[in-house]
């Protein structure tokens, strides 16, 4: 399963801060998960063919390759330390579930 996260930073957060942060600390533990294939977080830089500003400010993109393993490993003190960080530089992010159509 893929999971896709849109969201932007709170008002007031530095975005070195963060982005640090997710160098640092998020990127390399979510992908040190057993039940993880492969986590990234992309800056959004634009809309494709337009001057228009973006929605959101970052996506991440969560490959999941064992749904049971991923519901133990967020119930970890590591990643719950890891989700309350991410929650004080997220604004009410939107987590999106997805299937592959083929």
């Amino acid at each position: 399963m893929r999971i896709v996260v849109l969201f932007n930073l709170r008002e007031g957060v530095d975005e070195a801060a963060y982005q640090a942060w997710a160098k640092a600390t998020d990127i390399p533990v979510v992908n040190g998960l057993a039940s993880i294939a492969s986590f990234s977080v992309h800056q959004v830089t634009g809309v494709l063919g337009s001057d228009a500003k973006s929605p959101y400010q970052y996506i991440e993109v969560i490959d999941v390759a064992d749904m049971d393993q991923f519901g133990q490993d967020v119930a970890t003190e590591t990643m719950k330390r890891i989700s309350a960080e991410f929650q004080t530089f997220a604004d009410n992010p939107t987590f999106l579930t997805t299937q592959d159509l083929a």
